[in-house]
């Protein structure tokens, strides 16, 4: 079994809030970890663009890169709520998938393919779950064109 992480504080000025950054390689395992020792949930599973907020805070030691995990973690019985956030690089877009872990966050891992690019590495089934399977690009990217779809109205709405 893998050794919990020590929490970090929040950022200054802040909610106080337990939250572990692990590297990509323990990644895995920290999850596993947290719910070894009671974790029973995993409430949420996403991913965030910081391409134009580079300068976040982050603690001491962990290197801000592009994209990040963020995974909520949540135990009933013991009251309490953990986050684990990964720095993923732009130039590798690929983390360990937790679905082994947590079942439940398969459609969250396939959410963060589909529309941020992030690959889980080990996941059962990583396909496409909102945009189409042809679609071309993640939409969700920062840096990813604005389009548009013309709308046609049938008639224009009358007086009130």
């Amino acid at each position: 079994m893998t050794a919990l992480l020590p929490e970090v504080p929040a950022a200054p000025g802040r909610h106080a809030a337990e939250v572990a950054f692990p590297d990509r390689e323990r990644y895995r395992a920290q999850v596993a970890a947290y719910r070894d020792a009671g974790f029973e949930l995993c409430a949420d599973l996403c991913a965030v663009d910081y391409l134009t907020h580079p300068g976040r805070w982050l603690p001491e030691g962990v290197t801000p890169e592009r994209f990040e995990v963020v995974v909520n973690l949540l135990s009933l019985s013991q009251k309490r709520r953990v986050r684990v956030r990964v720095q993923v690089p732009e130039r590798d877009p690929v983390v360990d998938s937790v679905v082994d872990v947590y079942p439940g966050a398969d459609a969250m891992e396939r959410e963060a393919y589909d529309l941020m690019g992030i690959v889980f590495t080990g996941h059962p089934d990583l396909t496409r779950i909102l945009m189409p399977e042809d679609w071309e690009g993640h939409p969700l990217r920062k840096d990813y064109g604005v389009g548009r779809v013309p709308v046609q109205f049938k008639e224009a709405p009358g007086p009130r």
